[in-house]
């Protein structure tokens, strides 16, 4: 059954140097033409895959918010319009830019029924933030959560990143010491990954990166958990703290290996047991919902196997871990009999522990995660 729905704005003002996501310069895009593709595949998937259990909502991007206020209210009334009837307790998140939004487009966005607002601050260090790409700088960031919380928001997410060029661990800490001074719900912190075809890729292949070395890095991840821990914030997953009762509810799903719905250009669905990729391509992918109604470019029946092997993969990066009682439930079968080996290996480099029901990374695995999720691709 789905749970959540992802949508996809793929529009930017600025390209950030670091970002792989499937995005576009917005100037000369049809953006209107887009919103409409967009509630075709809405509407469409809707009625093929009935919402019967959703519990969350996200808008991401791109950049959502350099839509102007009038697409914003039709791409809002799409959203109210197919994916009701909502349950009051339902999380509905818009990602937004520090110095993107009025406080026009902010009621907009409470009226329609978004209720959580996730900033993609990344950092404080104006120098920094010139760096990477990104156009807004440290006021900006103060500017816009204060207007968000005048107009009525109480539940806001920061984004931020370490291991970035030449960044300091007590630049860091700056940034860490700033953003708690936000008083936000939640806080999302990823080390920085150098993916292909971005700005950074190329600078690293001619040598022009400095990046900080894997010892700063892991200085930066211990002292990420140990403030947020000081300041009051649970670790729920590797990457995501929050006060009691704020945790992502979206990424949760993402993470317990449940559907949803993904709609836009490139975006991805997990439904009836089919991983569901979009077109990438702007014109593509509106052809296609033209054309077809649905704009897949690969589809994939997800076998018993692949879904336990997620289980494990996805799972893992939860604190708490992989229930094995829920994992015998979900495929009726004990995960001992399954990941044996797997399991009794990692635990042996004291990467996973056992704890009652739970199979969790250890504070050592932690920081090495990615190599124990790929030790569960069998």
């Amino acid at each position: 059954m789905v749970k959540a729905a992802y949508l996809h704005i793929p529009f930017c003002e600025q390209i950030c140097h670091y970002c792989d996501f499937n995005k576009v310069f917005l100037q000369g895009q049809p953006v209107d033409e887009y919103l409409q593709s967009m509630n075709d595949e809405l509407k469409n998937t809707v009625e093929a895959y009935p919402p019967t259990q959703l519990k969350t909502i996200f808008v991401g991007g791109g950049t959502p918010t350099v839509l102007s206020i009038q697409q914003l209210e039709i791409f809002l009334i799409s959203i109210n319009k197919y994916l009701i009837p909502r349950d009051k307790g339902l999380e509905f998140t818009f990602e937004a830019n520090p110095g993107d939004l009025s406080e026009d487009k902010l009621k907009l966005l409470l009226d329609s029924g978004v209720n959580r607002i996730s900033f993609g601050v990344q950092t404080f260090d104006d120098n920094l933030l010139q760096a990477i790409g990104r156009t807004h700088r440290r006021k900006d960031v103060f500017q816009t959560v204060e207007l968000a919380k005048k107009v009525g928001f109480t539940n806001i997410s920061v984004d931020l990143m370490y291991a970035l060029p030449n960044q300091t661990v007590a630049s860091f800490k700056e940034s860490l010491d700033l953003a708690f001074s936000l008083n936000v719900e939640h806080v999302s912190a990823y080390s920085l990954i150098i993916e292909p075809k971005t700005v950074f890729y190329n600078l690293m292949r001619k040598g022009k990166l400095q990046l900080p070395t894997q010892e700063n890095e892991a200085s930066m991840y211990e002292l990420l958990m140990a403030e947020m821990s000081g300041h009051g914030f649970i670790q729920y997953e590797i990457s995501n703290f929050s006060r009691k009762g704020f945790e992502s509810i979206h990424n949760l799903t993402y993470w317990n290996n449940e559907e949803y719905y993904g709609i836009g250009a490139g975006a991805h669905s997990y439904v009836d047991g089919k991983r569901i990729t979009n077109a990438g391509p702007i014109k593509k992918y509106m052809s296609l919902v033209e054309t077809t109604g649905f704009p897949y470019v690969e589809t994939h029946s997800v076998d018993p196997k692949e879904r336990m092997e997620e289980e494990l993969f996805l799972g893992l990066r939860k604190i708490e871990g992989v229930s094995k009682s829920h994992f015998y439930e979900k495929f009726g079968i004990d995960i001992q009999t399954v990941f044996v080996n797997q399991i009794n290996e990692q635990i042996a480099k004291g990467l996973l522990e056992e704890k009652d029901d739970f199979i969790r990374l250890t504070h050592k695995g932690k920081f090495l995660g990615n190599e124990v999720f790929q030790a569960f691709l069998l």
